[in-house]
């Protein structure tokens, strides 16, 4: 079985043949005379052919010489121009892009995100997986992922950037405190109707409960914003979760000055190596979205 052939030997020859002098060719290619007399060299002695006839002033290409560029040049050419439209390569953002969350981060982040970044990359598609499962972003081929975390980032082999704290603020719908009024202090609250999301009793800086009745809990905080613009009660939310219906009227700070910090949101990639375009631009997208 032969030996397989340096692709960078073909390159050099093809370079000779087009060019009509080694030193031509060396120009053309960005290295000095003797690495493409090496390299013709080096193709020779693999093919087992004579190349060129070589005299002090020109290079002519034998009969063996034009079989091999008639075959190869073609397909040099071709290779070079898939190397270089490859998705990953491409200087603006194209291709498919594969991300992941939780459901209530994903609906409520990635949509609006996903929607700005299509708009503004047309030859980009997004594909968006939502999952409170862990996910391995390299064994299942994402390319990007947004978590939450009360510490240390889940996830330590990979690219970490912090888009921002999550806060929880209280929120209700105007109708609901106009049946039953705003609360003024933290003690008002014993008498309204809370909407939680956890099991988990929620504790207020200082250790504090939060008082009032539990009356609706849920596990998801797309549904606990959902019963609270419908008037249910009184909620902890995240401030990004509420900041379109604060916009639209839907919903209203309670306790304004009241705050309960409870960690941090966090963009996920498999490796800051040749990240290609279409990466980095949502990444860039969603901390500009933050940020703001």
């Amino acid at each position: 079985m032969a030996a397989p052939i340096d692709l960078n030997l073909v390159r050099a020859f093809v370079a000779v043949h087009e060019a009509g002098s080694f030193s031509a060719a060396a120009v053309k290619l960005g290295v000095p005379r003797s690495t493409v007399s090496r390299a013709i060299s080096a193709l020779e002695a693999a093919t087992g052919a004579l190349l060129f006839h070589r005299t002090t002033r020109t290079v002519h290409t034998t009969r063996a010489g034009l079989s091999l560029f008639d075959r190869a040049e073609p397909w040099l050419a071709r290779l070079e121009a898939s190397l270089r439209d490859l998705p990953d390569a491409a200087p603006v953002p194209s291709g498919l892009l594969r991300v992941t969350a939780t459901a209530d981060l994903g609906a409520l982040v990635f949509a609006e995100a996903v929607a700005r970044y299509t708009t503004r990359y047309p030859d980009t598609q997004v594909e968006v997986a939502l999952t409170g499962r862990p996910v391995d972003l390299v064994k299942e081929g994402f390319d990007l992922a947004l978590r939450f975390a009360r510490g240390p980032v889940p996830g330590a082999t990979y690219v970490t950037r912090k888009l921002g704290k999550v806060v929880l603020q209280l929120f209700a719908a105007p109708d609901y405190l106009t049946r039953r009024g705003t609360p003024r202090t933290l003690g008002d609250l014993a008498e309204h109707d809370l909407v939680t999301i956890g099991d988990a009793k929620v504790l207020l800086p200082g250790g504090k409960a939060l008082p009032g009745t539990r009356r609706i809990t849920s596990d998801d905080k797309a549904f606990a914003r959902a019963v609270l613009r419908a008037g249910a009660g009184i909620g902890l939310l995240p401030t990004y979760l509420a900041t379109d219906d604060l916009t639209q009227g839907h919903l209203v700070r309670v306790l304004p000055s009241l705050e309960v910090a409870t960690g941090s949101l966090h963009v996920l990639m498999p490796s800051k190596k040749h990240v290609p375009a279409r990466v980095t631009a949502f990444r860039d997208l969603l901390v500009d979205m933050f940020r703001r």
